[in-house]
């Protein structure tokens, strides 16, 4: 059985390749890596990462992730100085409700002024007059998610937002903010040995929302030289990243996986991972890994 198609309607109107980048790991010296690291500052090798994303881009990348906490906008500053002035078919995805008062802190803030702020100086760094995609980076239980989301809104309305994500949040959540307002993504950890949200993933395939998958390749023992997704991955003849990826795909329509990378060779090896077919018994298989 093929994967299902390729491109996918953000938001209902914005196509994009259902293999996106996420440039998180972009921040920091090539030797801070894995989930602790600090994401703190500009990337020392900026060169190579200014690279790396032109060639996603290159290769038909449309989804570009960030976010204002990451490298404290460095981030963003970065993806302008690399890709400015935007291909049409490239969305910059973007992230704010998240403080950060030091390295190892990301707190979550959710005042409707705070989240304005932050969404003004993400459209100053990207260089753009509209986001295409902003989400809620984490919900602030210190405020009423209603006047979370509608702070986003009311950007979307005056024409600085095209598209509103949530990030880290359950189907009540969700379902919540839908009462507020459309919402085009949610972005949730997710992968083949990380499944919590697999009612998620469901609930926004059945509404036509986008799951964004961060850690999208991370699996684990399962990925070990005996384990199943080697095993997939050999017979296919792709790396087992290739085939965590491949499951994604199939996993739910409307599933884009935003693998990061500081490597241009991993980018191509991420990027062709549309292309590779499971068989029913390959994609059952590996669906059996976290039952």
């Amino acid at each position: 059985m093929t994967n299902t198609a390729n491109t996918f309607l953000l938001g209902g109107e914005l196509p994009v390749r259902r293999i996106g980048f996420g440039t998180m790991r972009l921040a920091d010296a090539p030797g801070h890596a894995g989930a602790t690291a600090p994401i703190w500052t500009a990337p020392t090798d900026r060169a190579d990462a200014v690279a790396v994303l032109r060639r996603a881009v290159e290769l038909g990348v449309g989804l570009v992730d960030t976010a204002d906490a990451y490298a404290l906008g460095a981030g963003e500053e970065l993806i302008a100085e690399a890709l400015r002035p935007y291909p049409d078919q490239v969305v910059i995805a973007t992230k704010v409700g998240v403080a950060r008062p030091s390295p190892g802190e990301w707190v979550p803030l959710g005042r409707p002024e705070y989240l304005r702020q932050q969404a003004e100086l993400s459209l100053r760094r990207l260089g753009v007059e509209r986001l295409g995609l902003l989400q809620l980076h984490r919900v602030d239980p210190q405020v009423p998610l209603a006047d979370q989301v509608g702070a986003l809104a009311r950007l979307r309305d005056e024409g600085k937002v095209a598209h509103i994500g949530l990030s880290e949040v359950d189907v009540d959540q969700l379902r919540a903010a839908q009462a507020v307002t459309p919402i085009a993504s949610v972005q949730n950890l997710y992968n083949l040995v990380s499944r919590d949200h697999d009612p998620v993933v469901d609930h926004a395939a059945a509404e036509g929302i986008a799951f964004i998958p961060w850690f999208p390749v991370a699996a684990g023992a399962a990925a070990a030289a005996d384990g199943p997704v080697a095993s997939v991955a050999a017979e296919l003849g792709v790396t087992p990243a290739q085939a965590s990826l491949a499951w994604l795909l199939r996993r739910s329509p409307t599933v884009l996986p935003i693998p990061g990378t500081r490597s241009i060779a991993h980018l191509e090896e991420n990027v062709a991972a549309a292309d590779i077919e499971l068989s029913d018994a390959q994609f059952g298989r590996l669906s059996s890994i976290a039952t």
